[in-house]
């Protein structure tokens, strides 16, 4: 409706048309609450939608692993929320160690997620070999999480868009955030193309974007643009059933079900503002040689297609996830780091749990925007009192 100042009003406002935001605005409207959803763009086109497609609980953060547990369940069934199953299909997922101190990382996560109901196999070298004879020698050890799969990023994102219109949300694209303001407990935005908008609640899911509005309500945030490259080859005979991460995160590898060989490592090159950006031919030759080396079958494969995306990335590898500290009403999702894809899902159905019903049963502990707060004791902005564990970056 229109108030008394042209405003265009709703019970929320969403910032944002990646998974995330739509999962968020499908559940608000599924739960009767209006809702408009702007984005710059077009809903999933950036990084929801162009991203590896691992669908991955397997080395995550400590404190992602209760969020990535309830989207897991989304993900399995994800037909009745969205009307498609995203291509998502179980496959586990091998995370491999190359030296002696990698082993030490996955055992140390295994115990870890294992005491947060996650369950992680290991396997010694032996093992690894007998069960995947393609995996290369530089290989010496792994562990499995066989609940793990991968999706079609190119269906999915666009799916969560449609779903959120079908429940009843508002969409509109071209629409940039020109600036944004509190004022008489509402939340106000202006687009660029001078349209007002106000809502009681405003979700800020502008991905790599999303700290410029974090700032606007005195939260900044240290947010990093970085340029994932993704790379995929000509069909292959199906043998490759896992999905493949390494310690670190310096490359990710699956195989579609036709044969297609894709992997990702390394970045592209982005314009100064983000908003665009190509994969790099150096990156290519490193992150093929890379693959090459994990699985030596492959190198005789063509590529035939590289891309980018571009995504936000924060300075202790975890994504903000919850309510504002200094604005009542103010929720953010954002800084996802790569893992935005297997996510975004269950950010949706928190964040209208916490906006709904004040509450939810799934535990964000440790991604609130407040980690970030400048200490009085150390004056150092955007500090961590205790820096999560690194999260293998980029490979979902």
């Amino acid at each position: 409706m229109i108030g008394g100042r042209n405003e265009i009003k709703a019970d929320v406002l969403v910032i944002g048309g990646g998974i995330a935001g739509c999962a968020t605005a499908l559940h608000l409207a599924k739960r009767g609450k209006s809702v408009i959803l702007l984005e710059r763009d077009q809903p999933g086109i950036r990084a929801s939608g162009v991203n590896f497609g691992g669908v991955r609980q397997h080395g995550r953060a400590v404190a992602e692993i209760p969020l990535s547990r309830r989207a897991r369940q989304i993900w399995g069934n994800l037909s009745t929320l969205i009307g498609i199953d995203g291509d998502f299909i179980q496959t586990g997922h091998l995370r491999l160690a190359r030296k002696p101190e990698d082993i030490e990382i996955l055992e140390a996560h295994r115990a870890a997620a294992g005491e947060l109901g996650l369950a992680i196999d290991f396997l010694d070298r032996a093992t690894l070999k007998q069960s995947h004879p393609w995996i290369g020698d530089t290989v010496i050890a792994a562990t499995f999480c066989a609940e793990d799969g991968h999706a079609n990023p190119r269906l999915v994102a666009p799916a969560f868009a449609a779903a959120a219109q079908a429940a009843g949300a508002e969409l509109h694209e071209f629409a940039e955030v020109a600036e944004a303001w509190y004022a008489n407990s509402l939340f106000h935005l202006r687009i660029n193309d001078g349209r007002h908008f106000a809502a009681a609640v405003l979700v800020n899911a502008a991905g790599a974007w999303a700290s410029t509005i974090a700032g606007w309500f005195d939260e900044p945030v240290a947010l990093r643009p970085e340029v994932p490259q993704v790379l995929v080859t000509e069909p292959a005979p199906y043998r490759i059933k896992p999905v493949l991460g390494v310690i670190g995160g310096d490359l990710y590898l699956r195989q579609t079900l036709r044969g297609n060989i894709l992997f990702g490592g390394g970045e592209g090159r982005a314009n100064e503002g983000f908003t665009r950006s190509r994969p790099l031919p150096e990156v290519t030759r490193q992150a093929s040689a890379m693959a090459i080396r994990l699985v030596p079958m492959i190198a005789h494969l063509p590529v035939i297609r590289s891309w980018t995306g571009v995504d936000g990335y924060t300075t202790d590898g975890s994504p903000i996830v919850g309510p504002s500290e200094t604005h009542p009403g103010l929720f953010h999702a954002f800084g996802f780091c790569g893992h935005g894809f297997q996510l975004g899902p269950a950010v949706g159905a928190v964040l209208s749990e916490l906006i709904a019903d004040g509450r939810s049963d799934t535990s964000i502990a440790g991604l609130s925007i407040g980690r970030f707060r400048a200490k009085p004791e150390t004056a150092v902005e955007n500090s961590v009192t205790e820096p999560a564990p690194i999260n293998d970056a980029g490979s979902d």
